[in-house]
């Protein structure tokens, strides 16, 4: 019954992330783009979820698991944010190399982000940090230093 009642609670707290609002890159366009600062951040958030998922699995009390789920959540949809309106909408373009690799790579990404919010399976933040990684060699060419 107890893990019912945790379950119901943590499943409520996922609809109410679901419907909070995310702030977006301004698409006026300002033309100030930090690209490699953005796959910081991507990679920052990756490593949020990961911890969260660590503690949620580590059987805290309820309130700081609820807690835990909501951050990887946030995390997750900030993931999901970069790559949606920063990269696709603004600086991902047709003519561009590597067009439908960066294209592949970051619907991978969303997937994955998305997976990682559905779970607490550490194998898609491995694979959250692969793509990025990827994403970075493609975008940016072969001669970038990381």
């Amino acid at each position: 019954m107890k893990k019912a009642i945790k379950y119901s609670t943590i499943m409520v707290l996922f609809a109410v992330a679901a419907v909070a609002t995310v702030r977006a890159h301004c698409q006026v366009p300002c033309g100030i783009y930090d690209d490699q600062m953005r796959i910081h951040m991507m990679e920052e958030h990756v490593t949020t979820i990961e911890k969260a998922m660590k503690q949620i699995e580590s059987g805290q009390n309820q309130n700081q698991t609820v807690r835990w789920v909501m951050n990887k959540e946030k995390h997750a949809d900030e993931l999901t944010e970069i790559v949606t309106y920063y990269f696709l909408a603004q600086r991902i373009k047709p003519d561009m190399e590597h067009y439908e690799e960066n294209l592949k790579t970051l619907h991978q990404i969303i997937v994955y982000s998305m997976k990682a919010k559905q779970t607490t399976d550490l194998k898609n933040v491995e694979k959250l940090t692969e793509l990025i990684h990827s994403l970075e060699h493609t975008y940016f060419g072969e001669k970038h230093q990381h």
